[in-house]
């Protein structure tokens, strides 16, 4: 019963951080402001670190994806702060 609670988290989180990546860039389609682009990137690169999470204790637990992940997860911290940086540079 605990795998079947932790794989609708892991789920769960995946949908909520995909989500956000699609309202962040549909937010900067209408308004142009690319700290919210910035932000769809981050939240897309999270939705994918989740999606392999799932594969990695989900679907395939023999396999190790520990380093996709946190590669993953790397780039949507390291795309975060490119976008901070570079809006500070141009104001």
């Amino acid at each position: 019963m605990t795998e079947i609670f932790a794989t609708i988290v892991y789920l769960l989180c995946l949908v909520t951080s995909a989500a956000c990546a699609w309202l962040l860039g549909r937010s900067y389609r209408r308004n142009g402001m690319r700290l919210l682009l910035w932000s769809g990137i981050c939240f897309a690169f999270l939705a994918a670190n989740n999606l392999v999470l799932v594969l990695d204790l989900v679907v395939w637990p023999d396999l190790d994806l520990r380093l996709a992940r946190l590669l993953l997860a790397l780039a949507a911290v390291a795309s975060l702060i490119w976008g901070f940086v570079w809006d500070v540079e141009e104001d």
